[in-house]
């Protein structure tokens, strides 16, 4: 299983990035796919997941209106749309993917993972 994250930067409070998870190694729709978040000296946290079986997509509830997760499964690509970002956004964000969990309920702990994208949100 190999997972690449790509997008991340710095930007203005309310501005947008759109973090990109590019694939390979594994059969793309037996697996969940999330992105979840890490600042130092802070638990992990799970911020989306998506997958082609039950539970389609999962948002924690502190992004929800703002993140938009979408795959695009030709090419076995996963993106994280992030608009109206906000200081408290900003995080290493890791790109992860399991073929025995669901998404509900993502924390975030998913056995496969990239090696992570700086997201840093000024105010």
């Amino acid at each position: 299983v190999h997972l690449v994250e790509s997008g991340g930067g710095f930007v203005q409070a309310g501005g947008s990035l759109r973090l990109s998870c590019a694939t390979s190694g594994f059969t793309f729709d037996d697996y969940a796919i999330g992105w979840f978040r890490q600042v130092p000296g802070k638990e992990r946290e799970g911020v989306s997941c998506i997958s082609s079986t039950e539970d389609p997509t999962y948002y924690i509830d502190s992004v929800k209106g703002r993140f938009t997760i979408s795959s695009d499964n030709a090419k076995k690509m996963v993106y994280l749309q992030m608009n109206n970002l906000k200081p408290e956004d900003t995080a290493v964000y890791y790109c992860a993917a399991d073929s025995l969990y669901s998404c509900r309920g993502y924390m975030g702990f998913f056995r496969h993972s990239g090696q992570g994208t700086q997201v840093t949100v000024s105010s």
